[in-house]
Order: structure tokens, then C-alpha cells, then sequence
């Protein structure tokens, strides 16, 4: 269905719709805001340097990419790697909605001021959003920086590493609780 979409501009000229990958019984979703160059390319989700950041700090929680779902608000590269347009999100919703309900997971981590600011509906900076639990359609959601961001602003990834830590024991509560929401 996603390949077919012509619901935005972004779909004239993408190379190749980038869906999300990862476990399909996943606690923990990441979502970005949109693939770039290297993804549009490969098909697959955070494949560049930012990916490769990614996954290390996914390795940092204790996890594999294997055991978590990694997906974009929109699935289709905008040009040039510029934001996407909220018309755009918005286009896209529908499948991140779809994704989320198959997935049914205990955390979201939205990476990046763009993918939280359209998560929760309202704009804000990344560092007034960190350490707190928002929720996206009844589920908590913590917000971090977005990897490509932290390979720019090295001075952050200390705080990047307390927002992970925060997810870990945010999600260790959770499977304790055996609820899905707090």
C-alpha cells in the first residue's frame, strides 16, 4: 500500500518507500522524522551514520535492532534532507498509526525535535521535552535527540545517554507493572 501512495509530493521522487523494520512484537519503537539519501537507497531505516549511531546506542540499552522497530513519521525522503512538511506528516499518518497499533509497544522514543513536535501535536524544543513521559495515542513516549543531530552536537550525546537510561528503566517499570500504560 505504501509503495503505491501518492498522497504527497514526497512520493515524486522518492526511489523507494523506506516502511520501518525490526520485531513485529517489539516493546520499544523508535521514529524518526523522514529517510535520507542512504535510506531512500537501501530501503531500510537509519542506514547512515546516524544509523550506525542508532544502533550503537540501541546496543547501549541492552538491545539489538533485531528486538526493537524502527520506523519514520514519513516514508518517503524529502528532497534535499529537509524536514518534512507537516502536510506530509500528516499524509504519512495513517501507516505510522498502522504501524504502531500492529506493533503494540510499551515505549516510543521519538528521535529529533521534527518527529516529536507532530507525535504530540504541539512545538516545543527537545530539551523541553526530555525527561518527562508524554504519551502518542495512549502510549508513553519519551523524546531524545536525533542521532544525525549528536554527530553534530557532540556536546549532547551526555544527554542523549540519560534520556536512554530514563527509556530503560521506563520500560523495566512497565514489564514489572505488566501495564502498558503509567
Amino acid at each position: 500500500e505504501a509503495q503505491h501512495c501518492r498522497a504527497c509530493v514526497l512520493a515524486k521522487t522518492r526511489t523507494t518507500v523506506v516502511f520501518g523494520e525490526g520485531s513485529i512484537d517489539a516493546d520499544l519503537v523508535f521514529v524518526g522524522e523522514g529517510p535520507g539519501e542512504d535510506e531512500d537507497r537501501s530501503g531500510r531505516p537509519f542506514v547512515g551514520r546516524a544509523g550506525q549511531l542508532l544502533t550503537k546506542m540501541i546496543t547501549a540499552m541492552g538491545l539489538t535492532r533485531e528486538d526493537v522497530y524502527i520506523c519514520n513519521m514519513v516514508k518517503c525522503r524529502p528532497p534535499g534532507n529537509r524536514n518534512p512538511e507537516p502536510a506530509e506528516a500528516l499524509a504519512c499518518e495513517p501507516f505510522l498509526h498502522r504501524q504502531i497499533d500492529l506493533i503494540k509497544p510499551k515505549l516510543i522514543i521519538a528521535l529529533g525535535k521534527v518527529a516529536a513536535t507532530n507525535l504530540l501535536a504541539r512545538e516545543a524544543s527537545v530539551t523541553s521535552l526530555r525527561n518527562r513521559i508524554h504519551q502518542y495515542r495512549g502510549i508513553p513516549l519519551i523524546v531524545t535527540y536525533h542521532p544525525a543531530y549528536l554527530l553534530r552536537s557532540l556536546q549532547e550525546k551526555a544527554r542523549a545517554w540519560e534520556d536512554l537510561c530514563f527509556a530503560v528503566d521506563t520500560m523495566q517499570g512497565l514489564i514489572n507493572s505488566g501495564s502498558e500504560t503509567i
